[in-house]
């Protein structure tokens, strides 16, 4: 917009230029650019990567060094792919008439950013498309994988399902198990293989609910055992007491598993708002960096005809 005033000194309504600011021409080509930049670099990364994992013990690379590789890779291909798409945008835009130098660099910036965030949403999308399609089709293989399971449950009889308890149903069934508990002795000990085995999976699936089991319940859980086994009361306490101790491990592992997955993927994000960020200030640097070039080439070109 530009004020002008005539030689009587009367002051001219501003002129608006009819032509907007926003080229898409070279932002649609940057992006398109930056786009196969990042989808042939991932599928590198991908051959890349599947030469470090092995199905034979020992001759692949550690969890850690493959999520650390798989992360800078990530990175890079942000940025390579964001300065490319910036450089592109401003190279092809045609050169504004009349315009201060610092709107074209504001301009050049603009439209090198808008590029980086139409690529970015199109990867993402295709990406989320991609894990979608991974996603439906593992859980139609688990979902074929239990249906034969429960055909084959089925086939078995209905004697294993009525001792099953369903997870609702624990706490009354092993309160009902603790009111009608005889006395602790081998005696009293369940005599079928299947009542002694339900009520003891009752007995450990409430000690996993509660987080401990009481005293009593492993009083109780070694007189099975060695009703069971012919083992002493002394070395069906002790029997108890190991596979306690593993289930307990076993609970630590998978907490332990479960907070490195949290801190690993915690990581992830925030180095991948923080690589974002970086792509979209180095898409917009290149594309004002390639504008430059472009306008600097054509005064060239110009000055060379004058």
């Amino acid at each position: 917009m530009s004020v002008s005033t005539t030689g009587s000194g009367e002051v001219v309504a501003p002129v608006e230029s009819s032509k907007s600011a926003m080229t898409w021409g070279p932002i649609f080509g940057g992006a398109a650019a930056a786009i196969g930049v990042t989808l042939i670099l991932l599928l590198l990364g991908s051959g890349l990567g599947l030469t470090m994992v092995s199905p034979w013990s020992g001759q692949s690379s550690s969890l850690g060094t493959l999520g650390v590789t798989a992360a800078i890779w990530l990175v890079l291909v942000q940025w390579l792919s964001s300065a490319l798409g910036g450089y592109v945008t401003g190279r092809l835009r045609t050169k504004w008439a009349a315009v201060h130098t610092d709107e074209v660099f504001f301009r050049d910036t603009a439209h090198g950013f808008i590029s980086w965030a139409l690529a970015t949403i199109f990867v993402a999308g295709f990406l989320a498309s991609s894990l979608t399609s991974l996603a439906s089709a593992g859980a139609q293989a688990v979902g074929s994988t239990a249906q034969a399971v429960g055909s084959t449950a089925a086939a078995a009889g209905t004697a294993a399902a009525a001792s099953a308890t369903s997870p609702l149903d624990l706490p009354t069934a092993y309160f009902t198990d603790a009111l009608l508990r005889p006395d602790q002795t081998r005696a009293a000990a369940p005599s079928n293989d299947a009542a002694a085995t339900s009520e003891v999976s009752r007995i450990l699936l409430n000690g996993a609910a509660e987080g401990q089991i009481p005293d009593d319940d492993k009083a109780y859980l070694a007189s099975i055992v060695a009703a069971r086994t012919g083992l002493s009361e002394a070395d069906a306490r002790a029997r108890v007491d190991t596979v306690l101790k593993r289930i307990d491990d076993a609970k630590v592992a998978t907490q332990k598993a479960a907070d490195e997955a949290r801190k690993a993927a915690s990581t992830t994000a925030l180095l991948g708002s923080l690589s974002l960020l970086v792509g979209a200030f180095i898409a917009a640097a290149a594309a004002a960096f390639g504008g430059s070039q472009r306008d600097e080439e054509e005064d060239l070109i110009v000055t060379s005809r004058i």
